[in-house]
């Protein structure tokens, strides 16, 4: 029963942590939102035509935003580097 307890509390301490980063940074959950939207809905020939072409002013200027502030890039990243990743493990750009 101590056992499962515990792993209810912490459950909810990591539910709760996510919850108060996406309300921190609301502007950047939605653009998170976008990311994920926009792997999700691409083909994975779309993505590999893609790879390594330059960045509109808009994705550099995000780009900038999430380096100068630790906190939010973590958010960021914590959001969106699963669902990025299985993509683009299914289409084979990583192993």
């Amino acid at each position: 029963m101590t056992k499962r307890s515990c792993l209810l509390v912490s459950a909810f301490i990591f539910l709760t942590a996510g919850v108060a980063r996406a309300q921190d940074y609301p502007i950047m959950d939605m653009i998170a939102d976008k990311v994920i939207q926009k792997y999700q809905a691409s083909s994975c020939e779309d993505l590999w035509k893609k790879k390594g072409k330059a960045k509109s002013p808009q994705e550099q200027k995000v780009v900038q935003l999430l380096r100068g502030d630790p906190q939010m890039r973590q958010a960021f990243l914590d959001k969106v580097a699963p669902p990025i990743a299985n993509k683009m493990f299914e289409c084979g750009m990583i192993p």
